[in-house]
């Protein structure tokens, strides 16, 4: 980690008079930026059609299906895969396309953290907005050069897949392509969307045509192109988008900071490195000390003159060859490696410590080891989710089936499933319920977590429907059952056939009026009721008579986990399934 010292302003001017930069390096770095752009422009993109925009009802007879395919980050992270194996001991189809880049990475060294990483471009994007001190001088020289705080992404990365050994995909809360689905998608879209929707409703109210056509025509254009069919919020978007700014402004104080110090597929992709087969030369004899490859260099891996570059640290941005005024580094196809350490620079005893620490964290945090717990009632999987286990093993958080949720009933858990299960998704029946054909979740998902169920299959032609929990009534709350009031909501909004859901018909008796002016009780009378009920055998757990239900706070029917499909013990033990089950 041993560096030259910047020398003085003079001496530094004067250096930039020598040879310029090859052509075709000049040719690259401009290529670079443009690959940066356009990837980040893509991934964009793809999260703004993670969405389904239309009506079920509409496309009752035919297959909703997404168009592109838009996990197709995620499906090219080669982290997520080797964690996906570990965990599994099988690799899902779809994460065979990490193979690419791990082709690239063998071939060119962290070339998708310079030229294609959507999150790396971000953290690019705003050092460069958000300079301070650091950004300029000397400090910048000293802030770019390799630093011991940048041996924290391995531990992390060590740590991780440890984890993943034990059986928990719980390194997807860092991995960089996960943390960019999951805060913009989940957070920065939906909070652009409502300030967005503000500004175009007073300029609706503007009593000018044209301004309230530009307007009009503006919503109309987001609606189909780039928002959800509504207004969505998630739950804990407070946390995960406050965690999102902080990594951001953290490029203040060092420049590329996610990349540098937390990211671990940057990690992973770094040890991968050392069998590039491109990299750089450096002829020492020539370097004058003007310290312009470190103003400019994005990886923090020592290109300066006098000390060797680390190939596990470099993002392949050229940046360093361009600026060179004395022809000092080249890179090239099988460069010699005297002037470069290819293996990461750790501390043995440190690295052991972290994978004590993966080891150690599923013991200290699961909640169970069995193949399927019912754990917490409110833990209500997508529809096609594996067994609890399984699906903490997959699991990697990116909040894909949240975002693609066309009824906003998919938000990321806190503490319900454990500390395990943290931003895991589960269903909230009161925000949204689970539409009925729809099957988006799973076909989003990367890693198998949800699985590719067909229409037919979730309800159940020709074989029994995925279940995903039962409901359940409180009749202390409930209208009908004690308070004398007329109510079949849940019942006309039960979506199964025959509806899981069935009304009784009774009189029962009910207060006339209020106390009379002498103290006397009120006549009672005799109103007809529909009491309703629910049949466990039918029901499936969607959540549609939880969401409709017209009593405030907490609702007269409520959906929980018990009889879900995925589980063989988190099961309702009666007799006659039929039954009707009720409190």
């Amino acid at each position: 980690m041993q560096s030259k010292e910047p020398v003085g302003e003079k001496k530094r001017g004067q250096k930039r008079l020598g040879t310029p930069a090859r052509p075709i390096i000049r040719s690259l770095v401009w290529l670079r930026r443009f690959s940066q752009v356009f990837f980040f422009g893509l991934f964009m993109y793809f999260l703004f059609q993670t969405a389904f925009r239309g009506s079920f009802a509409a496309k009752a007879d035919t297959a909703v299906r997404l168009p592109l395919p838009v996990e197709a980050f995620l499906l090219a992270d080669p982290f997520v895969a080797a964690m996906t194996v570990l965990s599994t001991h099988t690799v899902y189809r779809g994460l065979l396309w990490s193979l690419g880049i791990l082709a690239l990475t063998l071939v060119f060294g962290r070339v998708f953290c310079g030229w294609l990483c959507p999150f790396g471009t971000l953290h690019h994007f705003f050092a460069w907005l958000l300079p301070s001190k650091r950004g300029r001088g000397g400090v910048r020289v000293e802030a770019n050069k390799t630093h011991g705080y940048q041996r924290a992404k391995y531990y992390l990365m060590y740590a991780f897949l440890l984890a993943a050994v034990g059986g928990s995909a719980i390194g997807g809360m860092f991995d960089p392509i996960c943390v960019a689905v999951r805060s913009i998608g989940l957070g920065v879209i939906p909070a652009a969307q409502y300030v967005t929707g503000r500004g175009l409703g007073f300029a609706q109210n503007v009593p000018v045509g044209a301004v309230q056509r530009g307007a009009d025509h503006t919503q109309d254009f987001l609606a189909r192109t780039i928002w959800q069919s509504r207004q969505f919020y998630f739950h804990q978007t407070w946390l995960i988008v406050f965690l999102l700014i902080a990594v951001l402004f953290a490029n203040r104080i060092i420049p590329r900071f996610w990349c540098r110090v937390l990211c671990p597929l940057g990690a992973f992709l770094g040890v991968l490195a050392r069998f590039a087969l491109f990299g750089m030369e450096k002829a020492h004899a020539k370097c004058t000390d003007c310290n312009l490859c470190l103003v400019n260099c994005q990886g923090a891996d020592s290109p300066q003159g006098g000390v060797k570059w680390r190939q596990d640290e470099c993002h392949m941005c050229m940046n360093c060859e361009g600026a060179c005024p004395e022809d000092v580094i080249k890179f090239r196809l099988l460069p010699n490696r005297k002037s470069a350490l290819v293996t990461p620079d750790v501390d043995r005893r440190t690295t052991l410590a972290a994978v004590g620490a993966g080891a150690a964290f599923l013991p200290a945090v699961r909640v169970a080891d069995a193949l399927d717990v019912n754990y917490h009632s409110k833990v209500i999987r997508p529809p096609g989710a594996v067994e609890e286990r399984a699906f903490l093993e997959r699991c990697i958080r990116c909040a894909e089936c949240m975002k693609v949720c066309p009824n906003n009933a998919l938000h990321p858990s806190l503490l319900e499933a454990g500390i395990e299960g943290i931003w895991s998704p589960i269903l909230i029946a009161r925000v949204g319920y689970c539409e009925h054909s729809c099957v988006l979740c799973g076909q989003v998902c990367p890693t198998g977590a949800i699985q590719k169920i067909t229409e037919k299959e979730k309800t159940g032609i020709g074989m029994a429907p995925v279940k995903i929990g039962t409901a359940f009534y409180d009749h202390g709350r409930c209208l009908p059952w004690s308070m004398g009031t007329p109510c079949i909501v849940c019942e006309e909004f039960c979506p199964t056939s025959p509806k899981a859901i069935w009304v009784e018909e009774v009189m029962a008796p009910m207060r006339e009026a209020k106390f009379g002016a002498d103290g006397t009780e009120p006549a009672m009378k005799l109103v007809k009721l529909q009491r309703p009920h629910v049949d466990p055998s039918l029901c499936i757990g969607c959540g549609a008579c939880e969401k409709v239900c017209p009593v405030q706070d907490q609702p007269a029917v409520y959906v929980t986990s018990v009889g879900e499909t995925r589980s063989k013990t988190n099961v309702i033990l009666l007799e006659n399934t039929s039954y009707t089950t009720s409190r």
